[in-house]
């Protein structure tokens, strides 16, 4: 769901959204891992970014995609 979503809204100015979305993600895979194993807190020395991502395969393709211009400009 989020690789569609990013994949549509890819395109323009969009990075200070995508970095509030990944962090909101994170945050709620932190929040279920620790409320999972009955533990209080986020997590963040337990469960760090790079692990979160590498083991849990968690979507990390957050990139903004300036298309090219198909046609060059007159001039």
């Amino acid at each position: 769901m989020l690789r569609g979503w990013v994949n549509y809204f890819a395109v323009g100015d969009s990075s200070e959204c995508f970095s509030f979305i990944k962090n909101w993600v994170e945050k709620k895979v932190r929040r279920h891992l620790a409320h999972a194993r009955k533990r209080k807190g986020f997590g963040w020395k337990r469960w760090s970014t790079p692990w979160i991502y590498a083991t849990l395969k968690l979507f990390n393709g957050y990139k903004v995609r300036r298309d090219r211009l198909k046609v060059a400009p007159a001039g």
